[in-house]
């Protein structure tokens, strides 16, 4: 995974588990990897693992088997949905509104691009 600059490590984390999340790889009640095991899966602290465990779990994305490990939550997929939603909505939506406005960028444009995007990506 590479890290970039202009987000903290454990959102960036939590962003990696969330797109695991909703791409079905993993799934409700599926155990997610151990705290140890995600730190060194992706060379980070073992403690930014933590914080992005306990984030998840504050968001009911996933949950603690005490003495067994964390689990998918069986709401996860609509709740990573939700958290998802807001992060893009209030922090990238509006650098793209910006960059569509300066740009002079018309809706159909980005309609096309998304359409033709969505079919390369996901019809594949």
């Amino acid at each position: 995974m590479e890290f970039r600059d202009n987000k903290a490590i454990y959102l960036q984390i939590a962003e990696f588990v969330c797109e695991h999340i909703l791409l079905g790889k993993w799934k409700a009640d599926e155990k997610v990897p151990s705290v140890r095991e995600m730190a060194v899966e992706l060379e980070v602290n073992p403690n930014t693992v933590m914080r992005t465990y306990e984030l998840l779990q504050q968001k009911n994305i996933i949950t603690n088997k005490r003495g067994i490990g964390f689990f998918v939550s069986d709401e996860a997929i609509e709740n990573v949905k939700a958290y998802r939603k807001t992060q893009f909505m209030e922090e990238d939506l509006p650098v793209v509104f910006r960059n569509v406005y300066l740009l002079n960028i018309g809706f159909d444009e980005l309609e096309s691009r998304y359409n033709n995007f969505v079919k390369q990506t996901f019809n594949a």
